[in-house]
């Protein structure tokens, strides 16, 4: 009975010993908005979540205990899934989306800096542009996977029924048309084209696109902000803009009721044939199934473009473990060749990886030329996610008659400036 009873003992001792040696489960959730991703590292990725899903796999194999959920939202509903979601069990615990809506998850003090887990290596990768354009109060809070620059595509078949074949080039390059040339593009484009054929897109039923419309008030020279950082409409080249806008609509270049349209919708005309223009870059370039131009933003000596550094953050929900896990998940992306290479397609923030795929990446080196011509559209201001909220609106007003140029110029200062103190006025960063 004895030995019985100590063999038990010792069974049950290893028993509990082995339990004792099992990793805990400890499980993160990675937040995306929708996005479209072209990578030349892998051909079948056509999203954003289809890569975090792949490497989240490989990263659960790697890390015992380990469990990555990828959770995707539509961009009209970024409040409710990441802010609206703080303290509560769909907290996003990385979240991999472009800069200029960081910033606001930046100032609640719920996103943690990462400068400690970032290595000389991979700071020395990524350029200096890149670091600076993901930091606040000097501490880094953005690792930087790829960038994204925007500017018009244009339909080169349209052009040539419109008779503008002057204005079309068979090289691969960025455009750059004087405001003289653009408006002699539009006019012409308008009388010839074919009924329910429009010229120029425009929206404002949401702030989704709201980057372009604040780049083309910048054509008749406007700086946007002022030395402060601060939105500086109401003068004489910020009314202008606005009212180039107001006029373009006039003349019938844009559909009909653009106010409640889309971004999306604009595109979707574009790639039916009934549109001349769109908004474009590397990540919906590629899939145009015509001949295309490209060509900067009306403004300026060469033109404007705006840039999108799109990268992953982490955010402290309470829980070490899953903090710890959430920055160890970033790390692996960021440093793990095989995913850092992911970001072959677009802008690669790692210059290895540019490198390693510049003659597969298309217009890369156009682009990098083009990065003197990027304007700055957030002044890294707080609570832009409250700016953009309160910018829309206006456009809308200004569309549908209700608002002067002039009284849109003051009603965005006003507005956009009052969500930019509130952001300074309540918001915090993680200590």
């Amino acid at each position: 009975m004895k030995k019985r009873g100590l063999g038990a003992a010792v069974l049950l001792g290893l028993g509990l010993l082995l339990c004792g040696c099992a990793q805990e489960e400890v499980s993160i959730t990675v937040k995306v908005p929708v996005l479209a991703m072209d990578t030349v590292a892998d051909s079948d990725i056509r999203s954003a979540d289809e890569f975090l899903e792949k490497a989240a796999e490989a990263f659960e194999e790697q890390n015992e205990g380990a469990k990555v959920r990828v959770v995707t939202f539509e961009q009209t509903k970024e409040d409710e899934a990441v802010a609206g979601c703080f303290d509560t069990d769909e907290a996003a615990d990385v979240l991999y989306e472009g800069y200029f809506n960081m910033a606001t998850y930046i100032y609640s003090g719920k996103m943690v800096p990462l400068d400690d887990m970032i290595s000389d290596e991979m700071r020395d990768d990524i350029d200096s542009s890149m670091w600076d354009m993901s930091k606040a109060g000097g501490k880094t809070y953005m690792v930087p996977f790829l960038s994204l620059q925007n500017t018009y595509i244009y339909n080169k078949e349209l052009f040539r029924k419109a008779g503008l074949e002057k204005y079309l080039t068979g090289e691969t390059v960025i455009q750059n048309w004087t405001l003289d040339e653009w408006e002699e593009i539009l006019a012409t484009l308008k009388e010839k084209l074919p009924e329910n054929t429009y010229v120029m897109p425009m929206y404002a039923a949401n702030d989704q696109g709201d980057t372009h419309t604040m780049t083309l008030i910048r054509s008749r020279g406007s700086h946007f902000f002022d030395e402060d950082g601060k939105f500086h409409l109401n003068t004489q080249e910020g009314i202008a803009g606005l009212q180039w806008i107001r006029d373009n609509m006039e003349k019938g270049y844009y559909p009909p009721y653009c106010e409640d349209l889309e971004i999306s919708d604009t595109v979707e005309l574009f790639y039916n044939g009934q549109i001349a223009f769109m908004i474009g870059n590397s990540a919906n370039r590629s899939t145009v199934p015509f001949d295309y131009g490209v060509v900067n933003f009306p403004g300026g000596e060469n033109g404007y473009a705006t840039a999108f550094v799109t990268g992953f953050s982490a955010f402290d929900n309470g829980d070490e473990k899953k903090l710890e896990l959430a920055r160890k998940f970033v790390k692996y992306i960021c440093e793990t060749e095989t995913w850092r290479d992911y970001s072959a397609g677009a802008i690669p923030a790692s210059q290895k990886t540019a490198e390693k795929y510049q003659d597969q990446i298309p217009m890369l080196e156009e682009y990098y030329r083009n990065n003197t011509n990027v304007v700055d559209f957030t002044a890294n201001n707080p609570n832009w996610r409250g700016v953009r909220d309160t910018f829309y609106p206006h456009i809308q007003k200004l569309l549908r008659g209700d608002e002067s140029a002039a009284e849109a110029a003051a009603g965005i200062d006003q507005d956009c400036n009052a969500a930019i103190e509130e952001g300074v006025r309540t918001g915090s960063l993680h200590e």
